[in-house]
């Protein structure tokens, strides 16, 4: 049994400029709170400064470490190390850019204590009460029929996956990324729908998100994204995934 109360999982691409903030910030909370707390940061092969200025700030944690993967993978990938690399009970990941309010760790893990019936917790731009900052057009556009056409081929009424910042119980987490294994941008989604098709309640939650404008979300990225919604959706009609429990 994990001697932690919960743990926290950071992937990280070249963020040398966000992630020491992030940390500093993240560090606070856990102090104030006198949280029993595991930070994982894993890196996704950067080749800017980002392993040494984590490095620098997890001393302020009392149990933290560095994963590192070479060479770049995605995204998916190191969620997935780091969610099946951590510990405790509730494995929650984020965004190392501090796009969500660090505040929401706290609300989120309160709020899976109290109801052990809920394996997954998912931060949600799109629940009545998220405080958000507001992006530009185009992206709200992209955005919009994106979670149009995730809803209609794998998650119907998830009405957002796609915020880097989500719970899951240990016995979730192992159950669904280990089945896992796209690595891009849409490694939500899979994560959801498998979560989903094996009996693993889902619940959103509002969250306070703020914009960052500094994406690396190219054309090719989001051609990619819809060929991976599509060998989801494939997936899982064919069963690929092995999903009887």
């Amino acid at each position: 049994m994990t001697g932690f109360d919960f743990s926290i999982v950071i992937p990280a691409y070249n963020e040398e400029a966000r992630i020491g903030d992030t940390l500093d910030e993240l560090a606070a909370i856990v102090d104030d709170k006198d949280w029993n707390v595991e930070v994982i940061v894993v890196d996704d092969g950067s080749t800017d400064r980002t392993i040494p200025v984590a490095r620098s700030r997890l001393e302020a944690f009392s149990a933290s470490r560095i994963i590192t993967s070479q060479p770049n993978r995605g995204k998916g990938y190191v969620v997935r190390v780091g969610m099946l690399e951590a510990s405790a009970p509730i494995r929650v990941f984020m965004d190392a850019d501090g796009s969500t309010d660090l505040g929401e760790v706290d609300r989120f893990r309160q709020r899976s204590i109290q109801l052990e019936g809920e394996h997954i917790l998912v931060g949600s731009v799109a629940m009545a009460d998220s405080d958000v900052t507001p992006q530009p057009l185009y992206r709200q556009v992209a955005g919009r029929v994106a979670n149009w056409l995730i809803q209609v081929l794998v998650l119907p009424g998830i009405k957002d996956s796609q915020r880097g910042f989500k719970l899951f119980t240990a016995a979730a987490a192992e159950d669904v990324f280990s089945r896992c294994d796209i690595d891009g941008w849409l490694f939500d989604v899979e994560a959801l729908a498998i979560a989903r098709r094996l009996g693993y309640s889902i619940v959103e939650m509002p969250i306070k998100w703020e914009h960052r404008e500094a994406s690396r979300v190219s054309f090719r990225s989001y051609l990619q994204t819809l060929l991976d919604l599509l060998r989801v959706r494939w997936r899982l009609w064919s069963n690929y995934y092995q999903l009887q429990r």
